[in-house]
């Protein structure tokens, strides 16, 4: 297809001579969210360095758009206490960053508070954002999100997929979303990808549920909480995850809530 950014086809690699992807196709295209899930050692962070060209298969293709831009978060960043790295240096470590840029990025994020602040102080929520900030900075086509809501309360994970979800629309770029939250694969997702070191299944995310292989990785109730979980999103947080009053409430157009 003309609007594929990246696909994979019988993808195999091994790891300390175990097999850790077995016969892998994938394929992500523009404007879709791709959501990844499988049990824990399943090999879905391994499939991700793989996509990025981090890790090379023993055997199978790895095929990319031409000058495929992708914006890349990580599950988790480790910073030394004693590093002098506030927000903005940490995001001028991608290239032709200003600090005009960095603050847009910010603000689109919704943590332009945070740009003068030590990156070891700030929340896991901001962290979070400021990762998504990064990211975008790439002016990606492709945005590869490896558990973006770690490290952050249930609010707060709200938040970032329904953001997630904004950015998709605005940038009109894939994304590729890497989660083990089940009850919380957003509605938004376009298609699920069940991996237990290979493709056990995939599809939307309700009918992936009824797929008798999901079933056996995940169970009957994650697989109803999967097809059914709907959220009514009436207020907004704060990036603590705090309820915000009405009149500290940001409207967007969209926004329900009148001031």
């Amino acid at each position: 297809m003309s609007d594929t950014l990246i696909r994979l086809q019988g993808v195999n690699l091994k790891l300390a001579d175990q097999q850790v992807l077995d016969q892998v196709d994938l394929s992500i295209h523009n404007n879709e969210i791709v959501t990844l899930v499988g049990p824990n050692g399943s090999g879905k962070t391994t499939l991700v360095r793989t996509l990025l060209g981090l890790l090379k298969p023993d055997s199978g293709e790895v095929w990319r758009a031409a000058k495929l831009r992708i914006g890349y978060m990580p599950q988790k960043l480790a910073v030394h206490e004693t590093m002098p790295l506030t927000v903005f240096r940490f995001l001028r470590m991608v290239p032709n960053v200003t600090r005009e840029s960095a603050l847009a990025a910010l603000t689109e994020v919704g943590a332009v508070k945070v740009i003068d602040s030590p990156i070891q102080r700030i929340s896991g929520g901001e962290l979070q954002r400021v990762l998504l900030a990064r990211a975008l900075l790439r002016q990606p086509q492709l945005l590869v999100l490896d558990e973006p809501v770690q490290g952050v309360d249930v609010n707060g994970q709200l938040e970032l997929y329904e953001l997630i979800a904004q950015v998709r629309k605005r940038y009109q770029c894939g994304v590729l979303m890497v989660s083990h939250d089940l009850h919380l694969v957003m509605k938004a997702t376009d298609r699920v990808v069940c991996l237990n070191h290979h493709v056990c299944c995939s599809g939307h995310p309700e009918a992936v549920s009824e797929d008798p292989a999901f079933i056996e990785l995940f169970g009957r109730t994650a697989a109803n909480n999967l097809a059914v979980y709907h959220h009514q999103h009436d207020h907004q947080h704060d990036l603590h995850g705090c309820v915000l009053s009405p009149a500290q409430h940001q409207h967007g157009p969209h926004c329900k809530h009148h001031a």
